[in-house]
């Protein structure tokens, strides 16, 4: 039975058009001109209008040129209200307790008026969150980051103390449009001159034709124990409509040809053994699995003929798959790899705040995790989607140094 989208359509346009009219309501304090407040409310019209046209060719299509224009044109418009709004909200509010007291006093219910201050305080305010978000479009998205861990294990063979592992995750490679930047990206990577290279799924947004122009690049990535990969949940197609269930296999086996273009061994609910000086750990992959995005993965035939006392790595794209499953798992897996969150490419992480609306939705959304001694880490993603931009959550390279030992010997 579908579900019926009308209430949850109607409630959206209706806090829509509530903003809107607080925000305009606001903005008379300065500018009261007809002409300036036609074109403003025209401007609205036109982005809120066409903003159902581009989520329908989304879901047809996929992301085109016109429909992340559009999505971007409303991003910024709310945004930028919702920080218009969380300026004027508390003055309004204020004036609102100042006229119940001269009412409760004087007997006489009277608002004292706006202040321009205030409005022209939340104005800029306004400009100053457009900008920031323009340039996460235009530089944020592209701007890479190193992201280092040391992680100890007291089962850790001894070859492998200090045995390092790079990972990356969520290339959506359909999103990109700057060559030049993301060879930038993968330079940084080789530089880092890990041992083994690992890519934590989400290839592409939705077809596998997306990666081709970008093959000749990430294929340059090489570590000595190998390059390894898994699926992602938007590798399997499911977000955009196909012309019949074959097209849709056939785009998904397309893709895992370009895993081997690539250079990558794709695990899939499989493990292959590392070794180093006749020692070994194993590395397992799984299929995507996660809470609402299909749960396709099987840890248990990932795991399928591994000693109970090895040493165990797992490449899983959703976190809550080692939430949900992996950390209380019979069979002891050391360290998962993960990606998904994004951590929403926008956030906050300076000053000794981590914090992105995406915390609502995962508790822990990026960075390392343990439970009983078992380790999570989620990549907050290579690239990006939807939003084509990243504010206070940068594109990561995450290098991770296994060492043998507890941490107080660190």
């Amino acid at each position: 039975m579908k579900r019926n989208v009308l209430p949850i359509l109607g409630t959206f346009i209706l806090i829509l058009l509530l903003l809107n009219w607080y925000v305009l309501s606001g903005i008379r304090v300065l500018i009261n001109d007809p002409t300036a407040i036609a074109c403003f409310l025209s401007a609205v019209g036109l982005v809120l209008l066409s903003l159902p046209l581009a989520l329908v060719r989304i879901r047809s299509t996929g992301m085109s040129g016109i429909s992340k224009t559009i999505a971007h044109a409303f991003l910024l418009l709310v945004i930028s209200e919702l920080v218009f709004v969380s300026i004027l909200l508390p003055s309004d509010i204020f004036r609102g307790i100042t006229a119940l007291y001269r009412l409760l006093i004087d007997r006489q219910l009277v608002f004292p008026e706006r202040s321009v201050y205030v409005i022209e305080f939340a104005l800029t305010l306004s400009s100053l969150s457009c900008l920031l978000f323009i340039y996460g479009i235009v530089r944020g998205k592209y701007a890479y980051r190193v992201i280092k861990h040391d992680l100890y294990f007291e089962d850790l063979p001894p070859a492998f103390d200090q045995f390092t592992i790079l990972q990356i995750s969520d290339v959506h490679a359909g999103s990109f449009g700057n060559k030049k930047a993301v060879s930038k990206g993968i330079d940084l990577i080789n530089a880092q001159q890990a041992d083994l290279f690992v890519f934590t799924g989400d290839l592409v947004n939705n077809k596998a034709s997306e990666i081709r122009p970008w093959i000749d690049l990430f294929s340059k990535i090489k570590a000595p124990l190998g390059q390894f990969s898994v699926l992602g949940n938007h590798d399997y197609g499911d977000y955009i409509q196909w012309p019949d269930p074959i097209t849709k296999t056939r785009n998904l086996q397309e893709l895992k040809g370009y895993h081997t273009q690539l250079g990558y061994k794709l695990l899939l609910d499989e493990h292959v053994v590392l070794q180093k000086d006749d020692q070994e750990i194993v590395l397992a992959g799984v299929e995507n699995w996660g809470v609402g995005f299909g749960e396709r993965g099987d840890v248990k035939k990932a795991l399928n003929g591994v000693k109970p006392g090895a040493f165990k790595i797992l490449l899983s794209h959703d976190p809550t798959h080692w939430e949900n499953i992996i950390r209380k798992y019979p069979l002891k897996v050391h360290l998962t790899l993960a990606g998904h969150t994004h951590g929403m490419q926008v956030g906050l992480e300076a000053l000794g705040i981590k914090w992105s609306p995406i915390k609502y939705r995962y508790p822990h959304w990026a960075g390392i995790t343990s439970f009983d001694g078992r380790f999570l880490n989620i990549n907050r993603g290579f690239g990006f989607l939807g939003f084509s931009g990243r504010v206070g959550i940068w594109p990561e390279i995450t290098f991770i140094t296994l060492r043998r030992g507890s941490i107080q010997k660190g």
